[in-house]
């Protein structure tokens, strides 16, 4: 488990600084991130609140010189010491916030090790604050302190302390940029998010969680069947799925605390692409009645589900908005599979796919105003996101593979999504305007990906 603390002892901060001062915070104001106000978490009570109101975000321009690591740490405890800091950097530079100046960089000031003294040589290479991070050992536990100050003033912005385990190194590392990123932008980070995907690497396909930056990779079913396609439920206490473990496909959940599977529904020959409502309570899927495939609703301890499709044509796919007042979903009533959009009791229905000659897989951006996908063109699918004002769509990935099952972050900036070369299949991760593409997965064939929402503060 790891243990927080809102700042390490006075003793090891250097010189006492007292709170930011007005000016301080309305200089601020012009290099950080938009948002009302920056509210604090709970355990950080002492800290300066800084009011955000700029639109736009600029990157705020960050010091980050090598971590001061306990000299008597050797073998394991040095090497996980040592990921904390890399974790740390490689963080920062995802959450794209920060404009982080290392110690490469850092290597052509003098310094005095005084802090005080040398916020003005970190200053004059354009940096705005400072991060200061030490790793020492506990008993059999590593600790994280950190502390950032506003160059400018030579004020205290921030002091944190975490405590865990060996094998906990990179979450601390998360768990300190989550903080950094809600201190300057009121917002939490990617950081401590999760991304569900299914997997084949273990002789059958079951789901698997990972850390947003495809690290620390763990099944969570072994139905030692057909299991797959998950989605998260909006607190991220459950994850929905599609598995043939009772013999024809049945929709479950698996409650991540107990590692308990339970049945939502598996009467019927065919129950397909579980999603969620926001509020969790209830669930949408495809189930079969017949000869043809509908959207379903029902609670999450399903006993009657009610159809909100009836028109003939194939119906599968549904992805819940937001707000939950609409629902995504692909359907063959045009003749070719398309999205759709409508009332989450099944009125107002609306097409919201005109390009290629296949769109599905419908995941919505967190502010609900596009919808991303898979759209085939020329036997390849691609990536595209439509505006679902104007109906504006961008092509944002694509190429010689296929590339399908988008996934939005919690916080729209990011896609996950399935990249298929021939009969294989891995997940990868890009920026919402198709840049800095990474693979997350290279193990087995991977598909499907689901990203969690952030964890409640």
């Amino acid at each position: 488990m790891i243990s927080l603390a809102s700042s390490p002892s006075p003793a090891r901060r250097g010189p006492a600084l007292t709170a930011v001062p007005l000016l301080v915070a309305l200089a601020l104001l012009l290099i950080m991130a938009p948002a009302s106000l920056a509210q604090q978490p709970a355990e950080d009570a002492g800290d300066p609140t800084i009011v955000l109101e700029r639109q736009g975000r600029t990157q705020v321009r960050l010091a980050y010189p090598a971590s001061e690591i306990d000299g008597s740490l050797s073998g394991d405890t040095l090497q996980a010491a040592r990921e904390i800091e890399q974790t740390l950097r490689d963080d920062l530079d995802q959450t794209r916030l920060f404009n982080t100046m290392g110690p490469t960089e850092l290597s052509v000031l003098v310094l005095t090790g005084d802090r005080a003294q040398d916020f003005d040589q970190y200053r004059s290479l354009g940096n705005e604050v400072v991060l200061y991070t030490e790793i020492q050992r506990d008993g059999d536990k590593l600790v994280l302190d950190a502390w950032v100050y506003d160059l400018p003033s030579r004020q205290s912005i921030l002091g944190k302390r975490y405590r865990g385990t060996l094998d906990q190194a990179r979450l601390l590392a998360h768990y300190l940029t989550d903080a950094l990123h809600f201190q300057f932008s009121g917002r939490p980070s990617l950081a401590l998010t999760t991304i569900a995907f299914q997997s084949e690497r273990g002789g059958h396909r079951e789901l698997y969680l990972m850390d947003y930056d495809g690290y620390n990779q763990r099944a969570i079913s072994a139905h030692k069947s057909t299991t797959g396609y998950p989605d998260w439920s909006p607190t991220g206490d459950a994850v929905a799925y599609m598995s043939y473990f009772s013999g024809t496909p049945g929709i479950y959940y698996v409650d991540l605390e107990s590692g308990q599977k339970i049945p939502i529904y598996r009467d019927g020959v065919l129950n397909l692409s579980p999603t969620f409502s926001p509020d969790g309570r209830r669930v949408a899927f495809a189930s079969n009645v017949g000869a043809n495939t509908d959207i379903f609703l029902c609670e999450r301890a399903c006993t009657q589900p009610r159809r909100i499709t009836t028109t003939g044509a194939i119906d599968t796919n549904p992805s819940w908005s937001p707000r939950g007042d609409k629902i995504a979903f692909t359907s063959s009533r045009s003749g070719r599979p398309n999205l759709y959009v409508m009332d989450a009791d099944g009125s107002n229905v609306r097409r919201i796919s005109f390009e290629g000659d296949y769109n599905d897989g419908a995941s919505w951006r967190p502010d609900g105003t596009e919808i991303a996908y898979a759209s085939r063109k020329n036997n390849r699918f691609r990536i595209a996101i439509t505006n679902l004002v104007d109906l504006e769509t961008r092509i944002v990935a694509q190429g010689p593979e296929s590339y399908e099952e988008p996934s939005f972050s919690p916080d729209g900036s990011k896609l996950a999504y399935t990249v298929r070369r021939g009969q294989e299949s891995q997940v990868f991760v890009m920026n919402a305007d198709g840049s800095d593409v990474r693979q997350l997965t290279h193990e087995g064939n991977s598909s499907a990906p689901d990203w969690s929402p952030h964890p409640q503060r």
